[in-house]
């Protein structure tokens, strides 16, 4: 079975990143499920659901530590990762559940659409996926990564 990582972008971005931030009085804007050579999840700047090979080429995503921390999921079930990616690969950018969940704390998914953390918690099998912002799912992630390896 090959690794799944959460990778959290505290880059600075552009206004979205910034408002983001703030929002959730986190570092992080946005978040990835990394696994074999490749990123997964829903972005505002590619319209939706995606997989991004990494690299540094023009349609590549850096993972550079400068812009990114990396949190090891020891029981992520990557073939559940890359089923989820599959079943939702056409979806949009999930703007509605974003706002009904994350600004007006209403816990609402939208079907066939997703915002990056909530695609993230639905692809790891978390319950109320759009309940989570980057910042929770990170520090739920890294709870759980710690509790797994040990101290």
């Amino acid at each position: 079975m090959t690794q799944v990582q959460l990778a959290l972008y505290k880059g600075k971005g552009q206004i979205g990143n910034a408002l983001i931030r703030w929002w959730t009085r986190s570092p992080y804007s946005h978040c990835e499920l990394v696994l074999g050579g490749y990123c997964y999840s829903s972005s505002v700047m590619d319209k939706g659901v995606r997989r991004k090979r990494i690299g540094t080429g023009e349609d590549e995503i850096s993972l550079s530590a400068e812009h990114w921390d990396l949190i090891p999921l020891p029981a992520a079930d990557s073939a559940a990762v890359i089923e989820h990616f599959l079943r939702t690969d056409p979806d949009s950018y999930g703007w509605p559940s974003l706002i009904m969940s994350q600004v007006f704390n209403r816990n609402r998914q939208v079907e066939h659409a997703a915002f990056c953390s909530e695609w993230c918690a639905a692809a790891l099998g978390l319950p109320n996926p759009a309940s989570y912002s980057p910042h929770t799912i990170g520090g739920l992630c890294g709870w759980l990564s710690e509790r797994h390896t040990g101290p």
